[in-house]
């Protein structure tokens, strides 16, 4: 028994209670950066990220972004598209891909100074995008334009040739402007015999691409391939709904855009290796 100020008569903790505290206080302790931060699901996820990289490469050629980052030590990117660029489905907005390849890219390339602008509006479509290049894109002078697009007019069906078009003059206004531009494929759905084009629409996004000189980034095969591993659930790459990508879907992709933008430029760490 212990007395306090006032006299009043108390029983001192037991040992056992106080050491029971301490023990929980302690595994509190140890546990918050995993409730806290992103860290830990970076940690998970990286490794999966890459599984059928081998099969599936993404190998750009950014001739402007190299120029760019010599003479200017800056690097600065658009990521142009809808509900996948936006980051609809992830928790926070410091988890969608933008935001993720902009942190991959700041620690694969130290003092360079990289700026990655997330212009992804939710629902719309390839034409919506293409008028938002002259007064939003280009006046930001990026080195690279990552433009997700095609998965809405797949599903409308606006027509093949319409979107064709449309990619068509959204590429040369870029190129004319000096800028340079990744199309990133279409998203491989659990559920995408719901539309019955899907794959059609693919197949023109990959041939305007390569008639255009534009490098496609290999999402579809990707997420597919991530898939058939096993590695992941469905549910890590496409959410409920069967069609919105989410947490860990966004940030394999940024890994892996970050692997062929860093690899081109010919500089940066190695993928994986870890910083110091």
């Amino acid at each position: 028994m212990v007395q306090d100020a006032h006299g009043t008569r108390r029983k001192r903790p037991s040992r056992a209670g106080r050491y029971g505290l301490s023990a929980l206080l302690l595994l509190l302790a140890s546990a918050l950066p995993a409730i806290a931060g992103p860290k830990p699901l970076a940690q998970m996820v990286d490794g999966r990220c890459r599984a059928g990289a081998a099969q599936h490469p993404f190998k750009p050629t950014l001739t402007a972004a190299k120029r760019i980052l010599t003479e200017t030590n800056r690097l600065t990117i658009v990521a142009l598209g809808s509900s996948t660029t936006a980051g609809t489905g992830a928790s926070d907005a410091d988890r969608s891909y933008p935001a993720v390849l902009e942190a991959e890219l700041r620690r694969r390339l130290p003092g360079r100074e990289v700026k990655v602008l997330n212009l992804g509006v939710g629902g719309q479509s390839a034409y919506e995008m293409y008028l938002r290049l002259e007064a939003e894109v280009i006046p930001e002078k990026p080195a690279l334009v990552i433009w997700q697009t095609a998965v809405n007019d797949a599903i409308r069906d606006i027509g093949e040739e319409k979107l064709a078009k449309i990619l068509r003059k959204g590429a040369h206004k870029l190129q004319e402007a000096g800028i340079d531009l990744v199309l990133m494929d279409m998203p491989w759905l659990p559920r995408e015999g719901r539309y019955p084009k899907y794959d059609d629409y693919r197949a023109v996004l990959a041939k305007t691409a390569s008639e255009s000189g534009v490098p496609v980034f290999p999402r579809y095969a990707m997420m597919k391939a991530w898939s058939g591993t096993k590695l992941f659930s469905e549910e890590e790459i496409v959410g409920m709904d069967g069609l919105q990508v989410v947490e860990a879907g966004y940030r394999c992709l940024a890994i892996r855009l970050a692997d062929g933008i860093v690899a081109d430029l010919g500089e940066g760490r190695e993928p994986g290796k870890p910083t110091n």
